[in-house]
């Protein structure tokens, strides 16, 4: 009895014992740290719910309203997320392998060291969003809006840009090894420089800031 009030009395259960776990999906519920893998819950209303560290592996959200939700450190593999709100959504060091975040809106979401490989995002709403020190290679965000987003050292190695609308997104010290800007209009980005596009993939159709030219091996040859 001794040692279980002094578990109690410092904090040392497991997240997983203060979530709770079994509870319906509904808006501030607390799954911090809870198994909810390969769970049928789309659409569902998990406005401002606890999820961080949590493992939702292989659940369907599409469509579910995570605005203001807490997912950092959650497991989201092959998650199905598509047409989600994660608006105002912490997703800071989130697993997302092979994640569906189609037509997401995570505007004001903060993605910071999220692990984003080979993500589609295609056409989602990433206005304002942070995502410094993100891991996009070999994602998709064709058709995705960044305006105002920070990219700040993430890395976009072999990630597709095409048709991504980008006033104002952030490219700070990012890698851009063969990223594909074909087509993309980046003269209202911040921060690109000339070794960024030399290590990119653009064409005669990219429009680039003012005091920076095309790579010298644009275009790139396919892979």
């Amino acid at each position: 009895m001794r040692a279980i009030a002094l578990i109690l009395c410092f904090g040392l259960l497991p997240l997983s014992a203060h979530a709770a776990c079994n509870d319906e999906p509904k808006p501030g519920v607390d799954w911090k740290g809870c198994e909810k893998q390969r769970l049928i819950l789309a659409k569902a209303n998990l406005k401002g719910a606890l999820i961080s560290r949590a493992d939702l592996g292989g659940t369907d959200l599409a469509g579910a309203n995570l605005a203001g939700a807490d997912l950092s450190g959650a497991s989201l593999e092959r998650v199905r997320l598509s047409d989600a709100d994660l608006s105002g959504a912490t997703l800071i060091e989130v697993t997302a392998y092979r994640t569906n975040f189609s037509g997401a809106r995570f505007v004001n979401a903060d993605l910071t060291r999220a692990e984003l490989t080979r993500t589609n995002l295609k056409s989602a709403d990433l206005t304002n969003a942070n995502l410094e020190k993100s891991e996009f290679s070999r994602s998709t965000l064709e058709g995705a809006t960044l305006t105002g987003a920070n990219l700040t050292g993430a890395d976009l190695a072999r990630t597709s840009l095409a048709g991504a609308r980008l006033g104002g997104t952030r490219f700070n010290n990012a890698r851009m090894f063969r990223t594909r800007l074909e087509g993309v209009d980046l003269s209202g980005t911040q921060g690109l420089t000339q070794p960024q596009l030399e290590s990119a993939c653009g064409n005669g159709q990219t429009k680039l800031p003012p005091g920076l030219k095309p790579g010298s091996a644009w275009p790139c040859a396919k892979e």
